[in-house]
């Protein structure tokens, strides 16, 4: 830096002065000077990227009939490799670095994925990622610009989005580097009408936006792509040395506009860096793939003019005997006659053709037949150069041989798309930066009410999840006064109120480890903390080939297949082992892109197998085995029991019934014995006293009928329910038998 004591002409060079904003901080000299320094080291490739931009698709030069004969090769090596490039839009993928799960990291790394996908869908990304794909592929280099939008009604935000900015080769410079480590400033060109930078400068630097240099772009407005409107060029840069930010215009001689960055970025720059193809050594200056087989398409080209003439040439002409022509007249004549009508030519020096004795010499069109043949070999030949050089297999350009293998074919595919796999990358790599810069701009910058409707979270805030905890330990508390009353009174509602009283603790303490929104957006605030936490990725752009895609599901469900049986196995002969296992199982997935998915839900099981593994361990299968046998038996000798001791029962009352009906029969004897006694002293008496005798025989007769019918129904009862005893405990013992020993879980 120039010594403040000493007079800047005795420190500072003049080249200094006209290069150095910071010692002319008003000026805008030095940055135009800047500006115009890096346009001049970039002009060479815009010129050569004016060429192919006409090459590719120009309606004018493609119009015009009488135009060169062209074999359109470029064209369609374009048309084949652009798609390869890139083929989808990329979608956010934002997960915790390190998988300890933590609460509010994975909280915050879902509400963070769920705002960029928004962001992504309301920028259009895919459109803007075509775009960039386009100047890639044709001019290796391919530029997008982020920025912040927003707009305030009523004091509050009624509008805000990320805003994502496609950048032509013109409208982008940087600093003259040798890498993009080394570039110290980046600018972004905005084409303005007066009235559009009246609105945006007026404030800032009065009516110096005047003298800007105001033109319609002619070429631009030719082609469709501008209006007959005049319009600036206005220069917005981003200075990483001095942390600052400026416009500038040419023709202005001051500063527009300057301030600090209105976005605190991690890589300060609102772009990320370019999607670059080849660039020349030493530089970051682009040389499109095209140059490399400039040549050949020249020479492609030639042939094809060529072919075309020879083609106009094949015609059945001759020549017979005339007067008044020469040789070369008549020649010149059969050449330049092209009617359909006319095919001989007169000849007045008939001997001039070696004097034949043939009446007609027809022209030889079988020598230009045999020319246009090779002509037409040659320039395949030429294009099969050009796909060695690009690297297209004749595979990505839907071109086989029936007589190849699937081996070769899968060859060929792989060797060209691994010509093509850096290009492919650098469209992932400035995905996954964009993802990144707007997941800082929307953390930044963003309203939280914008942050928790973008991402649709039902997270709690600190003040509703407090509220929740007080009322839990309020029914805390009454439950623990309530416990103490029934502990007296009635010891079966203690215990079902202090089972209760466990429940509510463990929700207590589950809500207590619950993040909130207000700890998520606190976390995300800070970008230095979120840059060690969060990975920030994008899924692939590339086009999956389908049955590539199926083979490798096939792959990965065959890995399950082969390590979930023997991990059940060890998991249910030794819960604790649950952490290593899941361990293997992540192990084994990661090399498939679905793997990620599954981290998730393979730690919740380990968590649930660790849980499990901290319970009281129980028998092993032999013992649990033993003890399950050992109460079948006493079931059975349990039921072997009672069954001997109904039969008994039953016994008992048979003898019972039989004594009973002993007793009746000598009691009946008795009494006949003394009714025929009686019937001696008096007949009359005697006749009186059969009668009642036969009255009471019949109503005794009647009483052991009913009591042998009661018995037997009481029999009938005693038995159905020993049957169903029975059938009880032979369906508990069922129930009771373990699984086979050794089959998964």
């Amino acid at each position: 830096m120039a010594d403040p004591t000493k007079p800047i002409e005795e420190d500072v060079r003049y080249d200094d002065l006209e290069f150095n904003p910071s010692l002319e901080t008003k000026s805008a000299k030095a940055w135009i000077n800047l500006i115009t320094e890096s346009e001049d080291a970039f002009e060479d490739w815009n010129t050569h990227c004016d060429k192919i931009d006409e090459q590719y698709a120009s309606l004018k030069r493609l119009s015009n009939m009488v135009r060169d004969k062209e074999f359109q090769m470029f064209w369609a090596n374009c048309e084949v490799l652009k798609p390869s490039i890139y083929a989808k839009p990329p979608i956010p993928v934002v997960v915790p670095k390190f998988k300890d799960r933590r609460p509010v990291y994975q909280a915050a790394s879902e509400v963070m994925e769920r705002c960029c996908i928004v962001a992504f869908d309301l920028t259009r990304i895919n459109d803007l990622m075509l775009l960039v794909r386009d100047d890639l592929s044709m001019t290796s280099r391919g530029v997008a610009w982020c920025r912040y939008e927003s707009g305030k009604g009523d004091g509050t935000y009624d509008h805000e989005k990320v805003c994502i900015d496609f950048k032509g080769r013109r409208d982008f410079l940087h600093s003259i580097s040798r890498n993009w480590r080394e570039v110290t400033w980046v600018a972004a060109a905005s084409y303005l009408t007066r009235g559009e930078a009246r609105k945006r400068f007026r404030k800032t630097s009065g009516d110096a936006y005047q003298d800007a240099e105001y033109r319609v772009d002619k070429e631009s407005a030719e082609v469709g792509g501008a209006d007959y409107r005049e319009r600036a060029k206005f220069w917005e840069v981003w200075d990483k040395a001095r942390r600052r930010v400026v416009w500038v215009a040419e023709g202005v001689e001051k500063i527009l506009d300057e301030a600090d960055p209105h976005l605190d970025l991690q890589n300060f720059f609102p772009c990320p860096p370019p999607a670059y193809g080849t660039v020349q050594r030493g530089s970051l200056i682009p040389v499109p793939d095209v140059m490399q087989y400039r040549d050949q398409l020249e020479e492609i080209n030639l042939l094809t003019g060529r072919i075309h003439a020879l083609s106009d040439a094949i015609e059945a002409k001759g020549f017979y005997p005339a007067g008044g022509a020469e040789l070369a007249d008549a020649i010149q004549s059969a050449v330049q006659t092209k009617t359909s009508g006319r095919l001989l030519v007169p000849i007045s020096n008939w001997a001039a053709f070696g004097g034949t004795k043939d009446v007609i010499i027809w022209l030889p069109i079988d020598m230009i037949a045999t020319t246009i043949t090779a002509l037409v070999a040659l320039r395949k030949q030429v294009i099969e150069d050009i796909y060695q050089i690009m690297g297209l297999s004749d595979i990505m350009r839907g071109a086989t041989d029936p007589n190849e293998t699937l081996g070769a074919q899968q060859l060929k595919t792989q060797y060209g798309s691994t010509r093509i796999r850096d290009k492919q990358q650098e469209m992932v790599r400035l995905a996954r930066d964009l993802v990144e810069i707007t997941s800082e701009i929307i953390t930044e910058r963003f309203d939280p009410v914008t942050i928790i409707e973008m991402s649709q979270t039902q997270l709690p805030t600190q003040e509703m999840q407090q509220q929740k905890m007080q009322q839990i330990q309020q029914g805390m508390q009454q439950g623990q006064q309530m416990m103490a009353q029934a502990q007296q009174q009635d010891p079966a509602q203690a215990q079902q109120m202090q089972t209760m009283m466990m429940q509510a603790q463990s929700k207590l303490q589950k809500m207590q480890e619950e993040p909130t929104i207000d700890q998520v957006l606190k976390f995300l605030g800070d970008n230095r903390a979120k840059s060690f936490v969060l990975d920030i990725e994008t899924d692939s752009t590339i086009m999956a080939d389908e049955n590539a895609e199926k083979q490798r599901r096939t792959e990965f469900i065959g890995v399950l297949g082969q390590l979930l049986p023997q991990l059940s196995t060890m998991i249910q002969n030794e819960p604790k082992t649950a952490p290593f296992c899941g361990e293997i199982l992540k192990f084994a997935t990661a090399p498939f892109r679905s793997g990620r998915s599954l981290d998730g839900a393979i730690d919740e099981l380990i968590e649930q197998m660790k849980a499990k593994g901290d319970q009281p361990p129980g028998d092993d299968p032999v013992t649990a085995k033993g003890k399950l046998d050992m109460q079948l038996e006493q079931m059975k000798q349990k039921t072997i029991a009672d069954r001997d001791a109904m039969d008994a029962r039953l016994k008992a009352s048979e003898l019972l019934q039989k004594d009973q009906h002993k007793k009746l029969e000598l009691e009946n004897e008795r009494l006949i014995a003394q009714a025929q006694l009686q019937d001696k002293q008096s007949d009359a008496a005697g006749k009186l006293q059969i009668q009642n005798q036969k009255a009471m025989e019949s109503r005794e007769a009647h009483q052991a009928h009913m009591l042998e019918n009661d018995q037997k129904m009481a029999l009938d009862r005693q038995k159905a329910q020993m049957a169903l005893q029975t059938t009880a405990a032979k369906a508990q013992a069922a129930a009771m038998k373990p699984p086979p020993i050794g089959r998964p879980i």
